[in-house]
């Protein structure tokens, strides 16, 4: 009888073995395909913030290192922030706290402690969110005036703002130059960025101190215009508060009001940066907001399109009627940010947009609000500026609108509004974009007169010589005043334009502002008598209408006539002046200090209906009582 074998217990153990290997391996090489797929993707990590004791650290910087990504924890410490496969660290840093340098872990859920400096409270000053390190707050540096030391403190790791150098306008002697020649300047961007790092604690840098912006910043009771031209022109000599021997010409241009009403049909494009830099909520939940108060005030013959760019642009809203705002609200509030920036790929799409709906005789405008980072596509300024000055000759304008904290490119920005037949304004709250949006809604979207200069011709038999306050970055050759096909300044409807000038007078024997020049060779000054002997200087202002291409010339004499009573536009403009020259750390800054800047606001605070000077004021006082200008007694 044939035997059967039985079956083997080792042999079948090691072929379930084999089995098994053949399994797991199989397994571990799909959990590493989805390891290395997963690690070649962008992800989301979130997580709180807190202090050793466990209570939530609200307005934590959170940026990925060496990049100008970031974001800022929320009133609970609650943070989110995208991240790139080879991102390596992210950077928490906090006044008055050490700065952790954390490894980006594997999962999407990272919480930080962070602790305390370890500093003596007698090397501790309050600021607006906490604490800092007087050793990281004060770094002295020359001050204004005779011992006098200004204070300030350096920007965390991740800060990349940019300022454009401005190298302060000194005295110009009258015999060699008897001409001043600027384009206007209706930016406000200047003061609302000071007023932000104020606000943190901090001195904002000396190149973020505008002083026509910060001047400009506040309206001024002007005559309205009565005339052919569609602004008035007021002028007023005084002494000079800062200098007793010298002179002080305040000159203010009030724009045309027109009734809302009666404004041209708007054909808007709203240009956003979505990309990962405005992932934080004073950047794109900020241009929400701010965006949804313009989309109310607009009416039905009023146009709205929706562009935005990240690593790529496009339109996600066409063309749609002022009227149909749930449509419009519903496509901003869909809107997330991430990835980088594709800037003038965005700006293109958004000028093809503006030009197929282009409404004749209508306000065809791009209004685009950004941190200001463009690194695709065309980055340069020198780019964007040949890109826009291209465009607007097609007459679409642009409004420029800067968002954010530590990555602000205010030169860029500022070059595009100007290049664009536009002006650019910085929102660092949500009562700044009501007062962009909606107290000056005209005058920020609707242009009465471009290519407005001035050119003033001052008399050598009255003056010695003069310094134009601020404006350095406007400044015009003389021939360009004639020029019409130089580029100049725009301005809105409502809208008011003030220049200061100090003045040291003919009668001044020695003075040691006086600018030394050589007498000329080759040329001779006849000095003038009779009654045009008697006037101090003659304005002369050039401006072409919205859609015109020759310019019209206004001239106005000024008499030598110093005012003992001066109004409330002549002492605010320059309390604000002073303060603008302490911020700078001004060579011309003469007696100024915060007690003199106190006495001239207030007293010239007037009804101040809107608030905004008393606002200055507290500005003015928070700068003294933290102490970021200290005075050596």
């Amino acid at each position: 009888m044939e035997s059967v074998s039985p079956l083997h217990p080792v042999s079948d153990f090691n072929l379930n073995l084999k089995i098994m290997k053949r399994i797991f391996l199989i397994l571990m090489m799909a959990v590493g395909l989805a390891t290395i797929a997963f690690a070649n993707q962008n992800r989301e990590i979130s997580g709180s913030v807190t202090d050793e004791s466990g209570a939530a650290l609200p307005g934590v910087s959170i940026c990925v290192e060496n990049t100008s990504r970031g974001t800022v924890s929320d009133v609970n410490g609650f943070y989110k922030i995208m991240v790139n496969p080879g991102d390596k660290r992210l950077v928490f840093s906090f006044i008055g706290m050490i700065t952790e340098k954390v490894k980006i872990p594997e999962t999407d859920r990272l919480n930080v402690v962070l602790k305390a400096d370890e500093v003596g409270l007698e090397e501790v000053v309050v600021v607006a969110y906490g604490v800092q390190k007087k050793a990281n707050l004060c770094g002295a540096v020359a001050g204004v005036g005779v011992n006098r030391a200004l204070y300030f403190q350096p920007q965390a790791d991740c800060n990349t703002e940019n300022y454009s150098t401005i190298r302060e306008n000194g005295f110009k002697d009258v015999n060699a130059n008897p001409l001043s020649t600027f384009s206007i300047d209706v930016d406000r961007a200047s003061y609302s960025n000071v007023r932000r790092y104020i606000n943190q604690g901090n001195l904002p840098p000396v190149d973020a101190v505008k002083v026509e912006e910060m001047i400009n910043y506040f309206d001024y009771d002007y005559s309205e215009p009565t005339g052919e031209h569609p602004f008035s022109v007021t002028t007023e000599v005084s002494t000079c508060p800062w200098n007793s021997k010298h002179y002080l010409m305040h000159i203010g241009l009030q724009g045309k009001h027109i009734d809302k009403t009666n404004l041209p049909a708007s054909n808007l494009v709203f240009l956003l940066d979505v990309s990962g830099s405005m992932n934080a909520p004073d950047k794109l939940p900020l241009v929400k907001r701010a965006f949804t108060m313009l989309v109310n005030e607009l009416r039905p013959e009023d146009r709205v399109a929706i562009v935005v760019y990240a690593g790529a642009a496009g339109k996600v809203l066409d063309s749609t009627p002022g009227d149909k705002k749930k449509t419009i609200l519903d496509a901003l509030e869909k809107l997330g940010a991430g990835g980088s920036t594709a800037g003038g790929e965005g700006l293109r799409l958004a000028y093809k947009i503006a030009e197929e709906n282009f409404i004749e005789g209508g306000n065809n405008r791009i209004i685009l609000a950004t941190d200001g980072d463009f690194n695709i596509g065309v980055s340069s300024t020198s780019e964007m500026e040949r890109l826009v000055e291209k465009e607007r000759e097609n007459g679409v304008f642009m409004t420029v609108l800067g968002f954010g904290t530590g990555n602000i490119k205010d030169d860029k920005m500022e070059t595009i509004a100007d290049k664009g037949n536009g002006n650019y304004a910085y929102i660092d709250n949500i009562q700044e974009a009501r007062k962009v949006f909606i107290t000056e809604f005209g005058g920020t979207l609707f242009t009465i007169a471009k290519d407005v200069k001035f050119q003033l011709e001052f008399n050598p038999k009255q003056v010695k010589s003069y310094r134009l306050m601020g404006y350095e970055n406007r400044l015009l050759n003389d021939e360009d005043f004639n020029d019409d096909k130089k580029d100049a300044g725009e301005m809105g409807t409502g809208h008011t334009v003030t220049a200061l000038y100090e003045i040291i007078p003919a009668n001044i024997a020695n003075d040691d502002r006086k600018p030394s020049v050589d007498p000329l060779k080759y040329q001779t000054s006849k000095t003038v008598s009779g009654k045009v002997g008697e006037e101090l200087l003659t304005i002369k202002l050039r401006y072409k209408a919205p859609e015109g291409g020759r310019s019209r010339l206004l001239e106005i004499p000024v008499a030598n006539n110093l005012q003992k009573n001066t109004s409330d536009n002549f002492r605010f403009s320059a309390a604000v002046a002073e303060f603008g020259m302490l911020l700078r750390r001004s060579e011309f800054a003469g007696s100024t200090n915060i007690k003199s800047i106190l006495e001239l606001a207030r007293a010239a605070k007037g009804e101040d209906e809107e608030g905004y000077r008393s606002e200055f004021i507290q500005l003015v006082k928070m700068v003294d009582d933290l102490q970021l200008l200290s005075y050596d007694k």
